[in-house]
């Protein structure tokens, strides 16, 4: 289909204060979820954002509370909120989680910069023999409740997924999808 995505990978690397990094790119999140740092999709975001920069701690000694600390939050957010977001997931800046409740998000996904994520959404696996087959979302993506994206599949730049909508192919940039499995309505 010839889309093609560029990944801002790890927001962390390449720079010399990654703590102050942290909360440059946190305060980012906070504005995009509206300033309220109750949000569920807020504290899902920071989480993980506190579980990649845990990584970037050079000592393995050091690291070692980190990731206890990391370890509790991730399953608080998951048995609380409903939402599955791992740290190595690629997730962009300002990535907005809108409601909470039945969000999984596989660990090899990606998500680009200003998407939109609501309630009920997988982006998955297709087959149980390619576990590592992940979608990957462009910028802007919206993505409507209930929707599944699996498998090896690209949605591109300001595309828009339905609500209920199961995509199993490719979404070009700009093209609203929509039924099951989902068909591309708009472009």
């Amino acid at each position: 289909m010839g889309v093609e995505i560029i990944f801002s990978g790890n927001p962390y690397q390449n720079k010399t204060n990654v703590h102050f990094r942290l909360w440059e790119i946190l305060k980012e999140d906070w504005i995009a979820h509206g300033c309220d740092w109750t949000k569920p999709g807020f504290r899902a975001v920071a989480v993980h954002r506190f579980g990649v920069w845990r990584k970037t701690i050079k000592s393995k000694l050091l690291q070692i509370p980190f990731n206890i600390i990391y370890g509790i939050l991730y399953r608080k957010i998951r048995n609380s909120y409903g939402i599955e977001l791992f740290y190595t997931t690629n997730l962009g800046r300002r990535v907005v989680i809108q409601h909470q409740g039945g969000i999984v998000i596989h660990a090899q996904a990606s998500i680009g910069d200003d998407s939109r994520i609501r309630q009920g959404v997988t982006l998955g696996m297709r087959y149980p023999e390619e576990p590592m087959d992940a979608p990957k979302l462009g910028r802007n993506v919206d993505v409507g409740s209930g929707a599944a994206i699996l498998g090896n599949v690209i949605i591109g730049d300001n595309a828009r997924i339905g609500a209920n909508a199961v995509v199993l192919q490719d979404v070009p940039s700009g093209a609203t999808a929509v039924g099951v499995p989902a068909k591309i309505i708009s472009h």
